[in-house]
C-alpha cells in the first residue's frame, strides 16, 4: 500500500480557501504510535486507524484492548449514528441496550496533569491551557494553576474534535461498559461529560459513510475485525506515522492557524498529518 498522507481533524468549511499551504514535515518531526495502543478497525466502509491515550483515562484504554482481543467487537453494527455529530457502535446485542459482563467502568473525565505530561499548549485563553496530547486534543486548567493544587498538577480533559473517541453510557456517570462512539464532527459541549480516551488518525471519511439513524434502519454498517496494532503479524501490520505535536512542524502549523483563525481558532482547527503504509 503506498504511504497516504490523511488528516485526523478537518479545517471549518471556509478555512481551506484562506490558509496557505504548510511546508512539508521533516523526518525529525514525525513520531511512531506504540502498536501496544492503537487499534485497528476493518469496517464495510474500509479500514479505521484509532491511537488510544492511556495517560488520558488508562480504565477505559485498557478495556477497549480487552474487548478487542477476546473478539467483542468483531461484526458490532454501527447502531445509532447522528450526521454531524458520532457514529456509535461496540453492544454485544447492536441496540444500544446491551454490554459485557465486565463490571461497569468508573467515569474519567478529567485527570491530573504535570509538567512531564506531554501536553504541547497551543492557546492559553481565560486562564485555561488547549493543546494536545499524543493526536488528541486537550483542555485544561492553566499550568500557572499548579502552585496553587495539593498534587502540583491541575485538571485536564479530552476535547471532542472531529475524530475523537468517546466512551458511551447512561446517565450514570460510571456506567460505560464496552459502547464507544466516534466523533464525525465537532462536538465540544461533550467535553467532561464522557470520557474521551483516543482518536481516528486515519479512515475518518470511512466513518462520515457509514449510514445515518438514530437508531438506524436495518444497520449494515459494521466493524468487522478490530484488532490491537502490535498483534497483527507482522507480514500485514500497517505501519504508522503521526506528527508529533512537540515537534518544530506542529508548532509551527499552530502558529500559522492562530494567525488565521484570529479569535475563531479553535483545536478542531488544526491538522495532524499521518502517514500509513
Amino acid at each position: 500500500m503506498r504511504s497516504m498522507l490523511l488528516l485526523a481533524a478537518i479545517l471549518s468549511a471556509a478555512a481551506p480557501a484562506a490558509l496557505a499551504k504548510p511546508k512539508a514535515p521533516a523526518a525529525a518531526d514525525w513520531r511512531t504510535p506504540d502498536a501496544e495502543n492503537v487499534l485497528v478497525i476493518d469496517t464495510s466502509r474500509g479500514r479505521v486507524i484509532v491511537e488510544l491515550v492511556p495517560e488520558v483515562a488508562p480504565g477505559h484504554v485498557e478495556r477497549l484492548k480487552v474487548l478487542a482481543r477476546k473478539g467483542t467487537y468483531d461484526g458490532r453494527t454501527f447502531f445509532r449514528v447522528i450526521d454531524r455529530f458520532m457514529a456509535q457502535t461496540g453492544d454485544p446485542r447492536d441496540t444500544g441496550e446491551g454490554g459485557t459482563d465486565l463490571p461497569d467502568l468508573k467515569a474519567e473525565f478529567t485527570f491530573r496533569r504535570d509538567a512531564a505530561a506531554g501536553v504541547v499548549v497551543a492557546a492559553s485563553p481565560w486562564g485555561t491551557d488547549e493543546g494536545f496530547l499524543k493526536s488528541l486534543p486537550v483542555v485544561g486548567q492553566g499550568w500557572s494553576w499548579h502552585d496553587m493544587t495539593q498534587d502540583g498538577k491541575v485538571a485536564t480533559w479530552g476535547s471532542y474534535c472531529p475524530g475523537v473517541v468517546g466512551m458511551a453510557r447512561d446517565d450514570n456517570p460510571d456506567s460505560a461498559n464496552s459502547q464507544f462512539f466516534l466523533m464525525r464532527q465537532p462536538y465540544q459541549s461533550l467535553d467532561k461529560r464522557y470520557t474521551a480516551f483516543g482518536r481516528v488518525i486515519s479512515g475518518l471519511d470511512a466513518i462520515r459513510a457509514i449510514k445515518t439513524g438514530e437508531p438506524v434502519a436495518s444497520p449494515q454498517d459494521r466493524m468487522d475485525r478490530v484488532r490491537v496494532l502490535a498483534d497483527i503479524p507482522a507480514a500485514e501490520r500497517p505501519t504508522v506515522r503521526v506528527i508529533d505535536p512537540a515537534g518544530a512542524w506542529f508548532k509551527a502549523e499552530i502558529k500559522r492557524v492562530r494567525k488565521l483563525k484570529g479569535a475563531d481558532f479553535s483545536l478542531c482547527d488544526v491538522n495532524i498529518p499521518v502517514e500509513v503504509n
